[in-house]
């Protein structure tokens, strides 16, 4: 079930998390869940600082002013960092960030349950959310004005006509 609104609004949000060391000096290798991370210097509620980053082969490169080793930078492997949601850029009409969606309850037009919105990715040609109805089985749908012709902080309304 989705965190209250209030309690959303107020939680950190996770914009990459540490997958690895990156040679012998303390750089890590970071899987980015942002457009850009070069916004944000200070993570974590002040805890790590990034002093350099540059792209990778499969995410991007980081040095933290915290980190001054190899060994260091293995041990922070599956750490997240995340940012005040107070650090975003405000949304557009029509935008959204996918932590709003995530845990959300979704819905028909008539206010049927579905499911749960447990995962979002794009393969190229936009959102796809991926809801998980309470069997287990799972199922996508995108994230376009008619597959989804409404969604708040309360719950996500899905056409009958792609839900499998």
């Amino acid at each position: 079930m989705a965190p209250p609104k209030a309690e959303r609004s107020a939680s950190p949000v996770t914009l990459a998390a540490v997958i690895g060391a990156h040679g012998v000096a303390g750089e890590v290798r970071l899987k980015v869940f942002a457009d850009d991370l070069s916004a944000h210097r200070v993570f974590n509620e002040g805890a790590l600082t990034i002093t350099a980053l540059r792209a990778g082969t499969n995410g991007a490169i980081a040095r933290f002013a915290e980190v001054r080793d190899r060994t260091a930078a293995e041990a922070m492997r599956g750490t997240v960092l995340t940012v005040p949601r107070s650090a975003l850029p405000p949304l557009a009409e029509g935008e959204y960030y996918h932590a709003d969606l995530l845990g959300l309850p979704a819905e028909t037009p008539q206010g049927d349950a579905v499911g749960t919105v447990v995962a979002i990715d794009n393969f190229g040609a936009g959102d796809v959310i991926e809801i998980e109805r309470a069997t287990g089985k799972r199922f996508m749908v995108p994230m376009r004005p008619e597959a989804v012709p409404e969604w708040n902080a309360e719950r996500l309304v899905v056409d009958p006509a792609y839900i499998d």
